[in-house]
């Protein structure tokens, strides 16, 4: 997994309360395991306007040309609930988004962004929409998220701190996920499993 430590990128807004993890990545789409090519289907059935994916919706903000290769995403309350499909921060990843600002997340959702290299970034509303009007005003506009000092700051000079989870911060800095962070110790792990097989040898007689 990548580490995650300062992103400066352009941002986009998607003004939709309660978004959904089928809104996120439809259900006919979660037909692999690897965690790759789901970007496509982002957001698919607001992106396009067939069902094949090949007519872009005009009228969709993420079509929008100002917000072509954006990497941060600003939305409103409640944003990844539903079902807890992981395929979703796999889609939003995919997709190019690293960091994701919203009042609120979906507790799942907002985990499952920590453990696939995602920033969720939880501000108030008032932040929140005080990043929506700057970045509506300025096209292109670019927004930093620095994990290390926990910040938000916007080119007007902006600067909003965020609350993260000690643990949850220390992976996602270092470019761990829970089984990358579980191998730090796979020393431990062989030697105590030799330990238990000599001190309990009855646990492992074959039939």
């Amino acid at each position: 997994m990548q580490a995650f430590t300062q992103l400066t990128a352009k941002a986009a807004l998607l003004d939709r309360l309660d978004v959904d993890t089928d809104a996120i990545i439809p259900k006919q789409f979660l037909k692999k395991i690897e965690r790759t090519g789901f970007g496509v289907h982002l957001f698919h059935d607001w992106r396009y306007l067939d069902d094949e994916g090949s007519q872009p919706n005009p009228d969709f903000v993420l079509n929008a040309p100002r917000y072509q290769e954006a990497q941060i995403l600003v939305t409103r309350d409640n944003f990844g609930c539903g079902s807890s499909r992981e395929h979703a921060p796999w889609a939003l990843l995919d997709y190019g988004f690293q960091s994701i600002i919203a009042p609120s997340f979906a507790d799942i959702f907002y985990n499952n962004c920590f453990k696939n290299g995602i920033l969720p970034v939880r501000l108030t509303g008032d932040q929140v929409q005080a990043l929506f009007e700057e970045v509506e005003a300025n096209e292109g506009c670019q927004l930093t998220v620095n994990l290390e000092t926990q910040t938000v700051t916007s080119p007007q000079g902006k600067q909003f701190s965020f609350e993260v989870d000690t643990f949850a911060k220390d992976k996602l800095y270092r470019g761990l996920d829970d089984i990358g962070w579980a191998l730090q110790f796979e020393e431990k792990i062989q030697q105590y499993e030799r330990d238990y097989r000599q001190a309990s040898p009855w646990m492992f007689v074959t039939p």
